[in-house]
C-alpha cells in the first residue's frame, strides 16, 4: 500500500492512491475545509468550480456542489468524462471521473452525485508536512497590543513553519497579510503551551460559516521551539497515519 504522507523534509513525487481507506481520508479534508474544486470538461477550455459537500461510502458517491459559472451544470449533464482538481495544505489531489453523474439533492439543495474515484492522484508539494487538528478544538489567542489586536481561535493544522487558525467573523478587511503579530498562544494538547510571533500570509473568509481562516508563518522562532515543534508535528503524523491504516 503506497504511503500518501511524507516521510522527510524534501517535497515528494506524486502517488497514486488506489486503496479506499486512503481515498476517502484524503476526500474528507476537501469536504471539512470548503477547498473550491477546479473541474475541466474534455471538450471545453473553461475551467470551472464545485465545492465536495458529502461523501457517501454506504453508496459509494461523491455529492458536488452546484457547479461555477452555472453552465458547468449542462455540460456535467450531457457529458460526465471530466478532471477534479483541488489544492489542500500544499498537496495537490486530483482525479478523472469517467462513470454517469447522477442529479439529485442534499438536504433540499440541487446537487451532482459522482462516484467516489477508483484511484487519486496525491502529490504533496510542500516541504514542511502539515498535521490536521480538526475534532481536536485546540484554542488558540492571537494578541499584538499596538495593533490592538486580541482574537481568540481555533487551531486547524500545524507545521514546523506555520499553522492555520479559524476565527468567527470576517476579518478580511481587517487583518492586513504580510504583517507580523507579536504573538501567537497555542496550548497544544499533550504538549505545552507556545508563545511566539507570526507573520500572517493570507485570510480566507467563508459566508457559510461566517468564518474567516488565517495562514501564519512562524516568524524568528528559535532552534529549541523548532525542534519541539518538529517532533510534536511528527507526532500528529504517527496518529494520522495509524487511524488512516
Amino acid at each position: 500500500m503506497p504511503d500518501p504522507l511524507p516521510t522527510g523534509d524534501s517535497p515528494q513525487a506524486p502517488k497514486i492512491l488506489t486503496a479506499s481507506l486512503e481515498i476517502l481520508a484524503t476526500l474528507r479534508p476537501l469536504q471539512t475545509n470548503h477547498v473550491p474544486l477546479t473541474l475541466r470538461f474534455p471538450k471545453h477550455s473553461s475551467r470551472y468550480q464545485s465545492y465536495l459537500i458529502e461523501i457517501n461510502t454506504d453508496y459509494g458517491l461523491l455529492a458536488f456542489d452546484e457547479i461555477i459559472p452555472n453552465d458547468g451544470d449542462l455540460h456535467i449533464k450531457r457529458d460526465p468524462s471530466f478532471k477534479v482538481e483541488g489544492f489542500h495544505d500544499g498537496v495537490r489531489i486530483a482525479w478523472e471521473n469517467v462513470y454517469p453523474v447522477q442529479q439529485g439533492e442534499l438536504n433540499n439543495i440541487p446537487c451532482h452525485w459522482i462516484a467516489i474515484p477508483d484511484e487519486l492522484i496525491y502529490h504533496q508539494r510542500r516541504s514542511a508536512y502539515r498535521a490536521s487538528l480538526l475534532g481536536r478544538k485546540v484554542p488558540a489567542v492571537l494578541s499584538d497590543t499596538q495593533r490592538a489586536i486580541d482574537l481568540l481561535g481555533e487551531l486547524m493544522d500545524i507545521s514546523t513553519s506555520g499553522c492555520k487558525l479559524r476565527v468567527y467573523g470576517n476579518l478580511q478587511d481587517w487583518l492586513q497579510p504580510g504583517v507580523v503579530y507579536r504573538n501567537l498562544l497555542i496550548n497544544m494538547p499533550s504538549f505545552r503551551e507556545i508563545q511566539l510571533p507570526v507573520e500572517l500570509r493570507y485570510t480566507n473568509y467563508d459566508s457559510s460559516q461566517n468564518r474567516t481562516f488565517l495562514g501564519f508563518k512562524f516568524h524568528d522562532i528559535d532552534g529549541l521551539l523548532q525542534r519541539d515543534l518538529a517532533r510534536y508535528v511528527t507526532q500528529l503524523q504517527r496518529e494520522f497515519r495509524r487511524n488512516v491504516l
